[in-house]
C-alpha cells in the first residue's frame, strides 16, 4: 500500500475535526485559548486626547510669549479645566489634554521662570499628543473569532473593558504509552529497559498548548491490556494520544485494538521521521498513535497533531509559517518520504542559514533538543549547500 503524502494527510485530518464546545472564561485565564466570539470596540482607546510626555500643554499661538503662566496641573486620571489664553497647563504622561491646548512641550524644552515658563523652541501643532482612538477606534472590529490569544491580546481585550471572553473548552487528552521496556524516570532501570521520555515530552507539549492531560500511564504489550486502556480512555477524552505499538510487529497491538473498538482512518504516512502513525476514532474521541521513537513522536506531534488540536478549538490558523533559509549542508540523496530535518537556523555570512544536527536518526532526541527549526525536505528533493530550503521555526511550533 502506497504511503499517504503529508499534505494529503493533514487535509484529511483537518476535514475530520469535531469542534469543541464554547465556554466563557475570565480574561486572566484566556491566555493561549482560542477566542470563539467576535469583538467590536465599544470605547475609544485612548478615550481622550492625552499627553505622551511630562511637560506643558498650551496653544502654539502662545509659545513665543516671554513668560507663560501656569494655570493648572493635570496628572493622569484627572480632567483639567479649559485652558485660559496665554497660559499653560503642567501636564503628565497619560493625562487628558485640556480644552484649548493644541500642543505639548516636553519639560526639557522649557526654561523655568519665576511665575511661569519660557518655551525654548516653537512647537508643532499636535506635538506629543496621543489622539483619542489612536490605538483602537470605537466601533472597529478587533477579533472575528478563531484567533489564538497571546499576552498582547489579553492586554488589548482588557483595554476594551472586557473581563470575560468566550473561548473553546480546553481539549481533554488521554495520554498513554505502550511498551514493556518502558520505565518512568526516577525508577531503577533493569537490563533491556529504557526511560519513558515520550510521556514527559508529550505532556510538556500538550500542557504548553493549554490542554488538560489525563495520564493513563504505561500499558503492557498485550492485546487485552491495550484494548482495556483505549476503551477506558475513550470515555472522557476528546483525544487519545498513544506512543508506540503502531507498527506491524508481533508486539504492536494498538492498530488492531483501535479497529476493534472504533475505526482507523489513517495509517502509515510518507513522513520521516514518523512513518508508523495512526489516526482514527474510538467513540467520540479522536485517536492518534504516534511512533515510539522519540524524535518521530516530537516531529509528528508538531506537524500532524498540533494543527488538529488547534482546529478542534476553532483556530483559523492551524499551521506555522515556513521561512526560506540558506542550506548550510548538502543533501545529495533523494528520499521517498517528506523529511523534517532537525536543524539550527543562525545568521551566517549575512544570511539566515540552517545547519543540521549530525544525527538525524528517529531515535535520537538530542537532535530535537539541540534544534531551533525543522527543515522541510520534500519527497525526491536534493539540496546543495547555499540553496534555499524551507524551515519551520520551533519558536513558533512550540507555542
Amino acid at each position: 500500500m502506497a504511503l499517504m503524502p503529508v499534505e494529503k494527510a493533514i487535509a484529511e485530518l483537518l476535514a475530520d475535526v469535531e469542534l469543541l464546545p464554547v465556554e466563557n472564561c475570565a480574561l486572566a485565564e484566556a491566555n493561549g485559548r482560542v477566542i470563539r466570539q467576535s469583538v467590536t470596540a465599544s470605547v475609544d482607546v485612548p478615550p481622550l486626547n492625552n499627553s505622551a510626555m511630562d511637560g506643558y500643554a498650551l496653544r502654539v499661538a502662545d509659545a513665543e510669549q516671554a513668560c507663560i503662566a501656569i494655570s493648572q496641573r493635570i496628572a493622569a486620571g484627572q480632567v483639567g479645566e479649559p485652558l485660559a489664553a496665554g497660559t499653560a497647563a503642567r501636564i503628565f504622561t497619560g493625562a487628558p489634554i485640556p480644552p484649548g491646548a493644541d500642543t505639548v512641550v516636553m519639560q526639557e524644552d522649557c526654561e523655568q521662570l519665576e511665575g511661569g515658563i519660557r518655551i525654548l523652541e516653537r512647537p508643532a501643532p499636535g506635538q506629543h499628543i496621543r489622539p483619542k482612538g489612536q490605538d483602537i477606534a470605537c466601533g472597529s472590529q478587533q477579533y472575528r473569532g478563531g484567533e489564538r490569544l497571546a499576552a498582547a491580546d489579553i492586554g488589548l481585550l482588557a483595554s476594551l473593558g472586557l473581563a470575560r471572553v468566550d473561548v473553546s473548552r480546553k481539549p481533554r487528552i488521554a495520554l498513554l504509552s505502550t511498551g514493556d521496556e518502558l520505565v518512568e524516570p526516577g525508577e531503577t532501570l533493569a537490563e533491556g529497559q529504557i526511560y519513558n521520555s515520550n510521556r514527559a515530552m508529550l505532556t510538556a507539549l500538550l500542557t504548553g498548548m493549554g490542554c488538560e492531560v489525563y495520564d493513563c500511564g504505561i500499558v503492557e504489550d498485550s492485546a487485552e491490556a491495550t484494548y482495556a486502556a483505549l476503551d477506558a480512555a475513550a470515555d472522557s477524552a476528546d483525544m487519545i494520544l498513544s506512543t508506540g505499538g503502531v507498527s506491524a510487529g508481533e508486539e504492536d497491538h494498538v492498530k488492531a485494538q483501535v479497529e476493534r473498538l472504533g475505526q482507523l482512518k489513517l495509517w502509515k504516512l510518507a513522513i520521516k521521521p514518523g512513518k508508523p502513525l495512526a489516526y482514527g476514532r474510538i467513540g467520540k474521541a479522536a485517536f492518534f498513535g504516534l511512533p515510539g521513537n522519540p524524535s518521530s513522536g516530537f516531529v509528528t506531534f508538531l506537524i500532524l497533531v498540533k494543527p488538529y488540536l488547534l482546529a478542534m478549538q476553532g483556530a483559523t490558523v492551524t499551521r506555522p509559517q515556513a521561512w526560506p533559509v540558506a542550506a548550510g549542508f548538502d543533501w545529495p540523496k533523494a528520499g521517498s518520504r517528506q523529511e523534517y530535518l532537525r536543524a539550527r537556523v543562525e545568521l551566517s555570512g549575512g544570511a539566515m542559514t540552517a545547519r543540521l544536527h549530525n544525527n538525524q536518526s528517529s531515535g535520537v532526541l538530542a537532535s530535537a533538543a539541540w534544534a531551533n527549526a525543522l527543515v522541510i525536505l520534500p519527497v525526491g528533493a536534493t539540496v546543495a549547500e547555499g540553496e534555499k530550503v524551507d524551515a519551520l521555526l520551533l519558536s513558533e511550533l512550540l507555542v
